[in-house]
């Protein structure tokens, strides 16, 4: 991996943009784009090398992001979570609502705990708490989770969605 000063050289550019289209809210996002780089400092033993550097850097601004929401509560719309839940990409406003419109149906054909599983996950909550509320074990929420989100982005590609 590479230093730190690098790695936020070379990706703040891109994490502040991920994080605009996120919070349409450049301030926030600048706030954001702070403490992502201070969670991957902390948090730069736990970089397995599995994906980009680029991606798990959107990964921990998302999800500081998610809690962002979780603290202030406002209303967020489920398409929206659902888009970025499956696919960290950034792409037009327009393919990004058509991509979770497609997403939201493609979940409404899901069985009922598969898909309860999956919009808690893309809500932000723990695996624990959906095991709970599932009446499950975390690692079965998790594996479920992981084999839905799978099948959702093979059909995604197909369509070409993604």
């Amino acid at each position: 991996m590479l230093g730190v000063e690098e790695l936020y050289h070379r990706y703040r550019d891109d994490v502040f943009r991920y994080l605009c289209s996120l919070t349409h809210d450049p301030v926030l996002a600048e706030d954001l784009l702070s403490e992502t780089f201070l969670c991957a400092i902390q948090k730069a033993g736990t970089f397995r090398g599995e994906g980009s550097e680029r991606t798990w850097l959107f990964g921990i601004a998302r999800n500081l992001w998610l809690q962002a929401l979780r603290r202030h509560r406002p209303t967020v719309e489920l398409s929206d979570l659902l888009g970025l839940y499956v696919e960290d990409t950034v792409g037009s406003a327009l393919d990004s609502r058509q991509l979770a419109v497609r997403v939201r149906q493609l979940l409404e054909e899901l069985p009922p705990r598969e898909r309860t599983i999956v919009r808690l996950r893309a809500e932000g909550l723990p695996y624990e708490e959906i095991a709970a509320r599932c009446g499950i074990r975390a690692g079965s929420a998790r594996v479920i989770e992981y084999r839905t989100r799978q099948q959702l982005r093979e059909i995604l590609k197909k369509e070409g969605y993604l």
